[in-house]
């Protein structure tokens, strides 16, 4: 990657990382195993907040606080038919449904 292009989804995630834990020091190795491990692991916790947020917006899925415990999320039993047909004519994965 010459000095101009823009970086590729491997460089931003380390970048990322190290944004997050200045203080950090790894050899290639660890970095590869561990952080970017990490990195991925972030990026799908907020990935699964969108989604979840958005399955229980349009009721799919029921979500139950209560105070010093993180939320609790259910399946709505009576969108059973409206999920069935949801996921029939959703697109092929990693494209969003369509809606």
């Amino acid at each position: 990657m010459s000095s101009g292009t823009r970086p590729d989804q491997v460089t931003e995630e380390i970048l990322r990382y190290f944004l997050r834990n200045p203080m950090a020091a790894d050899s290639l190795e660890g970095i590869a195993r561990w952080r970017l491990l990490n990195e991925t692991v972030y990026r799908k916790v907020d990935e699964t907040r969108v989604a979840l947020a958005w399955l229980v917006d349009q009721a799919f899925l029921t979500e139950t606080t209560m105070t010093g415990i993180d939320p609790v999320y259910r399946f709505n039993a009576e969108k059973r038919q409206a999920a069935e047909t949801l996921l029939r004519t959703a697109k092929p994965r990693g494209e969003a449904p369509c809606l």
